[in-house]
C-alpha cells in the first residue's frame, strides 16, 4: 500500500510540474508578446513587376484613398488562388464600370508559401496593375491572423474585407456586410436619406465590423463534415464562448469588413497569428464597443482546407494565450 501511495504521489507531482511548465510557457509568450506585434519581423513591402520599383507602404493611419481593399492571405494557394481572384477581379471591374465612384484595391499576403502563390500573385499585379492588385511577401510563414493584420495596416480602403483564398464564399456577398454597415452607421447618427449620411459623414470614420456567417448552413454541415471537423466546431464554439463572450455564431467565417476606424483600433492591438485571431477580434470590438452585425452568407466548402484535427492543440494554444495575456493585463489595448 506505501508502494502505491508513493506511486500516487510521484504521478500528482508529476502532473502538477507539467501543469506549471505548461502555465509557464503560456506567460512566457504572452509577455513575449506584450508590445502589439514586436514578436513579427516581417517588413510589409510593395513591389511593381512590371518596373521592378518599390511602392510606398500606405499605413491605415493615413486618410483612405480608396473606396475597399480586400484583403486575400494566401498559404499554399497556387491552385485555388487563380480562381478566385478571378471571380473577384470581374466583380470589382463591373462594379467599377458602372459606378466611376468605386474604387478598389486586392492586396494578396504570401505567407511563405512554399509553391507558386508567389508567381500567381504577380502575374495578376502585372494584368491589373499595381494600383489595384498589391503583394506582400512575409518571407516565412506566420499564419492567417498575421497576413490579414499585415494587410489591413496597409490598406488604402474606407472598407476593408478579409476573405479566404479559395473562393468559398462569393465576392459579390460583401454588398450584404456593406450595404448592413451603411445602415449601422445611419442609425448611429440617426440620419434619414442616403445623401443625407454622405454629406455628414465619411463611412471610414463610424467603427462597424459586419461578419459573414455560416450559422445558417450548420445542420446540412454536420451531415455532411468529416466527423473531427465537427467535433472541432462544436468544441470550438463552446471555448469561444467562454472566453470572449456571447452574442457571435459563427467567429470562423473568413468573410468579414470593417471600417477603416474600427480596422485601425482593432488590428494595431491584436496578438494572435493563426487560428484564433477571429475571436481576439471579437473580444476587442467588445472591449472598444465596436458594433458587431453578423450576415448570413454563401459558402460552399472548397477541397483542400488547411483545417484537421492538429489544428485543434494550436487553437486551445491560442486561446490560453489570450486568456492570460488580457486578464492579467500582460497585453494592453491602445486606442
Amino acid at each position: 500500500m506505501g508502494f502505491l501511495w508513493t506511486v500516487a504521489e510521484l504521478l500528482a507531482a508529476l502532473i502538477l510540474i507539467v501543469l506549471s511548465g505548461l502555465l509557464s510557457a503560456i506567460v512566457f509568450e504572452a509577455y513575449r508578446r506584450r508590445h502589439n506585434h514586436a514578436h513579427v519581423e516581417a517588413p510589409a513591402m510593395f513591389e511593381d513587376p512590371n518596373s521592378l520599383k518599390q511602392v510606398p507602404c500606405p499605413n491605415i493611419l493615413d486618410p483612405a484613398e480608396k473606396y475597399i481593399s480586400l484583403i486575400v492571405p494566401a498559404f499554399n494557394e497556387e491552385h485555388r488562388l487563380p480562381g478566385a481572384l478571378e471571380e473577384t477581379m470581374n466583380y470589382l471591374q463591373q462594379r467599377e464600370a458602372k459606378d466611376k465612384s468605386f474604387s478598389y484595391e486586392v492586396i494578396i499576403i504570401d505567407d511563405g508559401s512554399a509553391d507558386g502563390t508567389k508567381r500567381v500573385a504577380f502575374d495578376f499585379v502585372r494584368k491589373h496593375v499595381v494600383d489595384n492588385v498589391r503583394v506582400v511577401l512575409l518571407g516565412r510563414n506566420h499564419g492567417k491572423g498575421e497576413a490579414i493584420r499585415k494587410g489591413m495596416l496597409h490598406s488604402r480602403g474606407e472598407l476593408l474585407l478579409m476573405l479566404d483564398a479559395d473562393g468559398a464564399t462569393k465576392v459579390n456577398d460583401l454588398e450584404k456586410l456593406e450595404t448592413r454597415i451603411h445602415e449601422v452607421a445611419r442609425q448611429q447618427f440617426h440620419l434619414g436619406d442616403k445623401s443625407t449620411s454622405e454629406s455628414s459623414f465619411r463611412i471610414s470614420d463610424v467603427p462597424i465590423a459586419a461578419f459573414g456567417s455560416r450559422a445558417h448552413l450548420e445542420e446540412k454541415a454536420l451531415a455532411s463534415r468529416k466527423w473531427y471537423r465537427n467535433f472541432l466546431m462544436k468544441g470550438f464554439h463552446l471555448v469561444v464562448l467562454l472566453t470572449a463572450g456571447p452574442g457571435i455564431r459563427d467567429t470562423q467565417c473568413g468573410f468579414k469588413m470593417f471600417t477603416r476606424s474600427a480596422a485601425r483600433k482593432l488590428f494595431t492591438n491584436i496578438r494572435l497569428k493563426r487560428w484564433c485571431f477571429d475571436v481576439e477580434l471579437v473580444f476587442l470590438c467588445k472591449w472598444f464597443g465596436i458594433p458587431i452585425v453578423e450576415i448570413s452568407v454563401n459558402w460552399c466548402e472548397i477541397p483542400g482546407s488547411k483545417v484537421n484535427p492538429l489544428s485543434i492543440p494550436n487553437m486551445l494554444w491560442e486561446l490560453a494565450l489570450m486568456s492570460v495575456g488580457y486578464r492579467t493585463g500582460i497585453w494592453k489595448i491602445y486606442n
